[in-house]
């Protein structure tokens, strides 16, 4: 329970200081959905590789595994949010940073870290039809996995909105932790052949 309940500190604690910001009363209803969404993606994306690389106790790792695939639709669900949130406030600056044509940096980072969670949804989607064997699915996995992290911590550490600076770059450490220690676990340490 001890590490369940670290986990959802780290993931609840930026989310509550970002609810606690007076950024939030010059915004409208659409844009603090939208962002909301972002944060509580970023936060998921911590419990994402504790989960299928079966580090959290639990029932076991096909347990987890599946909590991983939940957590994974909730992700892509929360980005839909994000960038329909976005659009609803201003739809020609979303589809600026859509078209990478927006002169913010973090626009950029933000369309990478989209195509990949795109990209990885339907990879899923597709898996059976693509024929994938379970070592070339992984590795492809982990790949865009790790696009999206790198490329969604730096889009998160470049904005200056409602997420407290300290609570944001704590929880963006601890993703790219999780991932990169998940990752070279799965990929150095352990060969296994299970069906994530």
């Amino acid at each position: 329970m001890a590490a369940w309940a670290g986990v959802a500190l780290v993931m609840a604690v930026p989310v509550v200081l970002a609810a606690l910001s007076p950024w939030l009363a010059y915004r409208g209803p659409a844009y603090i959905a939208g962002g909301f969404a972002g944060i509580v993606a970023l936060a998921l994306l911590f419990a994402q590789p504790l989960l299928a690389a079966g580090y959290l106790p639990g029932p076991g790792l096909a347990k987890e595994r599946g909590w991983h695939r939940w957590v994974g639709a909730a992700v892509v669900f929360c980005v839909v949010a994000h960038v329909a949130g976005l659009y609803i406030t201003s739809p020609q600056d979303t589809m600026d940073a859509l078209l990478l044509v927006a002169p913010t940096p973090f626009s950029v980072y933000g369309v990478i870290a989209l195509a990949g969670i795109v990209a990885t949804a339907a990879m899923v989607a597709l898996r059976r039809r693509m024929g994938l064997r379970y070592p070339a699915w992984r590795l492809i996995h982990n790949g865009v996995a790790a696009v999206v992290v790198v490329a969604t911590v730096v889009h998160a550490l470049q904005i200056e909105g409602a997420m407290e600076p300290w609570s944001k770059w704590g929880l963006s450490v601890a993703v790219l932790a999780a991932t990169g220690v998940v990752l070279v676990d799965l990929r150095v340490v352990r060969r296994d052949g299970g069906t994530a």
